[in-house]
């Protein structure tokens, strides 16, 4: 994997890893797992930090998802070499085990003869 790729994935997890934690952080009228772990309905930073979660969280589940895209992408085009070469390889003309055994004795017969 190419540097880009390893420095891409990285910048990922730490994306999916805040999602996650905006995502449980959100109060219950947001519907967040935030209800779970306090109830009442005050915020938990203040009282206008409701919409600045949700815009964070908005924002980051989209970075998410064009993150996402890019690293599949990135990761394809990088693996495409090994595929071409398969590629080549299953169309070239494969020799059956019959055909490589008989090869094989031909080649003791006439070693032996000699």
């Amino acid at each position: 994997m190419s540097i880009l790729g390893i420095i891409l994935l990285v910048l990922f997890c730490i994306v999916a890893l805040l999602l996650i934690f905006l995502v449980t952080v959100q109060d219950e009228n947001s519907v967040g797992l935030g209800g779970i772990f306090g109830g009442g309905s005050e915020s938990a930073f203040g009282s206008g930090t409701s919409s600045f979660i949700t815009k964070a969280t908005t924002t980051l589940a989209i970075v998410f998802m064009v993150l996402s895209l890019v690293v599949a992408f990135v990761n394809k085009t990088s693996d495409s070499v090994p595929e071409a070469t398969a590629a080549a390889a299953a169309a070239a003309p494969a020799e059956s085990w019959v055909d490589q055994a008989a090869s094989t004795e031909a080649g003791t017969d006439t070693v032996s003869a000699q």
